[in-house]
């Protein structure tokens, strides 16, 4: 049977290159969007033309219903969720010194970025122990960002809150070893999408100017699409709780 993933946010930008990226490597995808059915429309043609299907699923995912529907759509649509990708996530909507940073800003962050996909993975993981007689080695993938380990001032609660992602996904790959579910954390650098272009000039010069990374170009969404295939055409099978950068080498230390 063709296997199938969830990709939320898979509308735009990092997640719309994963998605097409799956299509092409033989999945079946969910399609999650949060509010642009339009770009979901895009995406879910691009799919089938790819020869595969698409199941466009609107869903926020800090909902706890909005989860559930998203999980029970996927099963009802492809019978089998072989691979979850969390890639849904917000950027603050005003970038504020951390001295002056407000609770509602971090509390949004903390319920898309964080919450959001730490029990959308524990929804998706208890369905996928219990297909396990039927769906061999499925998988979760989270994308988080090189803002786990990276302090930028002006927006704490990003960081905090792909930090927590860093840990959940250690969590998720001890809890779940024992069901033969590997557990992954694809860590993006700086990547041109819609999120980063509203501070392009300032990127343009750390890349290409400061060298700010060793790989001296803007990543791409199909970049981090094609370090989701390798994890789900089973190129990684002894890996679980794995970090895996596409960041130009943006974590190298270079003296």
């Amino acid at each position: 049977m063709t296997r199938a993933a969830i990709v939320t946010g898979g509308s735009r930008g990092i997640g719309r290159g994963i998605v097409l990226a799956l299509a092409r490597a033989g999945y079946d995808v969910v399609v999650n969007y949060a509010s642009n059915a339009d770009a979901a429309r895009e995406v879910g043609k691009q799919v089938e033309a790819a020869g595969q299907r698409a199941h466009l699923a609107q869903a926020d995912i800090s909902s706890a219903a909005d989860r559930k529907r998203l999980v029970d759509e996927a099963v009802s649509a492809f019978g089998r969720i072989d691979l979850l990708v969390n890639n849904a996530g917000v950027a603050p909507n005003v970038r504020a010194d951390l001295l002056d940073a407000g609770e509602e800003s971090f509390d949004r962050l903390i319920n898309i970025n964080l919450k959001g996909p730490y029990f959308l993975t524990q929804l998706v993981a208890r369905h996928m122990i219990e297909q396990a007689e039927t769906v061999a080695n499925p998988k979760i993938i989270t994308i988080s960002s090189i803002s786990a380990y990276t302090a930028s001032l002006n927006r704490g609660d990003y960081c905090v809150a792909k930090a927590g992602l860093a840990m959940a996904t250690q969590l998720y790959a001890a809890r779940l070893a024992e069901h033969g579910i590997n557990v992954y954390e694809i860590r993006p650098g700086i990547i041109e999408t819609d999120m980063t272009g509203a501070v392009k000039e300032k990127y343009d010069n750390l890349i290409f100017n400061e060298g700010i990374t060793p790989i001296r170009r803007w990543g791409q969404p199909e970049d981090v699409g094609k370090a989701v295939v390798a994890v789900a055409t089973d190129l990684l099978p002894f890996s679980t709780g794995q970090v895996i950068d596409v960041d130009g080498g943006f974590h190298l230390r270079i003296l």
